[in-house]
């Protein structure tokens, strides 16, 4: 589809506001305005924006492939339609989100609850219908779904998934050493992601994941860079690059820009979904991270959000993305240029890591933890 913003008219901007109707974002006169005139108003653009907000999608108010893929699949509702999983073009809604959470309620694990028909999804579903006495074909049908309907949860007090990743914190022990961690520097290649005066955002973030990579390769851990300085790699490359690696953690790592050069400061980003699902371990380390970073920059706080970007959902392991500071911002792109302020960046980072192992023990106040206390720990006896 072609990507739609204010202004445009005609029977695909009438679809949206159709749909946008049908979730009550929209009045019935705009759904009428709709039919004679398919225009792309200001109440269409606000309605996308409170979709896009409420589905953790970027707020931008136009409607490209991701928010145009969320929008048709919050219509669909479990047994709506038949599901299974398609190489080709994978099946994505709100009912594939309720079959995950369905099976993950019954102990099947299918991995994150992310509304993607994946391989996991298929696997614990046939897994689920060969102990049922169905048809294991992979396939979530009439019967499936009032077999699901029919049976106790197994699981009550939490999600599941999301626990499970606690419980591989914990039992991963305090140590930094033999984590695997990969380290995303956003864009490069051809795509310099903001460019403001002689500021590159590509540039600058690959410096810092050099410098985040030395420190925490000092403390024992593998780190591993998705990318080369001169190739910038898609969000799905980067991701299956750090499923293919086993990674533990994902940190990926922006500067972010505004149309108004008074917008400035960092914020952290974990997975998170509309209907409640947020990664429990991610949600931990982004406000490690965004602590930190707020106590040792002096960088004004822009909070933690949690949001379904392809590359936080399609990490297996606990994923942040970290845009720090705003290049159209004079004094962030002068902070974030200077070497010294990316060293205390990568410091800081780092010293969330090391809380997030940590658990709570043997920590120290926000801000106060140096990487010299990381080493020190890293030697001491627990």
């Amino acid at each position: 589809m072609r990507v739609l913003r204010r202004g445009d008219a005609g029977p695909d901007v009438a679809e949206i506001r159709s749909m946008l109707a049908g979730l009550d974002l929209l009045t019935l006169p705009d759904v009428a305005d709709a039919a004679q005139h398919g225009d792309f108003d200001a109440h269409v653009e606000h309605a996308v924006r409170t979709f896009q907000q409420r589905r953790g999608l970027l707020t931008d108010g136009i409607v490209g492939p991701a928010t145009y893929r969320s929008l048709r699949g919050a219509s669909f509702h479990l047994g709506s339609r038949p599901l299974a999983y398609l190489m080709a073009a994978q099946v994505h809604g709100d009912d594939v989100f309720s079959l995950q959470e369905r099976l993950t309620e019954l102990g099947y694990d299918g991995g994150r609850p992310d509304g993607v028909f994946g391989p996991r999804t298929e696997h614990a579903l046939r897994n689920f219908q060969r102990d049922y006495g169905l048809v294991a074909d992979g396939m979530c049908g009439a019967a499936t779904v009032r077999a699901l309907s029919q049976l106790s949860p197994r699981a009550r007090g939490g999600r599941p998934v999301f626990l499970r990743e606690q419980e591989q914190v914990r039992q991963a022990g305090p140590r930094l050493r033999g984590k695997r961690i990969v380290i995303d520097p956003g864009h490069g290649g051809d795509d310099h992601g903001v460019e403001v005066a002689e500021a590159r955002e590509s540039e600058i973030v690959w410096d810092l994941a050099r410098r985040l990579e030395g420190r925490m390769k000092a403390t024992g851990m593998e780190a591993l860079i998705s990318r080369g300085p001169q190739n910038g790699p898609t969000e799905s490359e980067r991701a299956a690059f750090a499923n293919e690696a086993g990674a533990d953690l994902f940190l990926s790592l922006h500067c972010d820009r505004n149309s108004s050069p008074e917008a400035n400061g960092v914020a952290t980003f974990h997975f998170g979904t509309g209907n409640g699902a947020t990664s429990t371990v991610g949600e931990l380390l982004a406000g490690y991270i965004q602590r930190e970073l707020v106590a040792r920059t002096g960088l004004l706080d822009c909070q933690v959000h949690r949001k379904t970007w392809e590359i936080l959902r399609m990490t297996r392991c606990p994923a942040v993305r970290i845009e720090i500071g705003y290049l159209t911002n004079e004094q962030d792109r002068l902070r974030m240029a200077d070497p010294a302020f990316r060293d205390i960046v990568a410091e800081g980072i780092l010293v969330a890591v090391k809380r997030l192992y940590l658990l709570g023990e043997n920590d120290q106040p926000t801000g106060t933890f140096t990487f010299a206390d990381v080493l020190r720990h890293e030697l001491a006896k627990y």
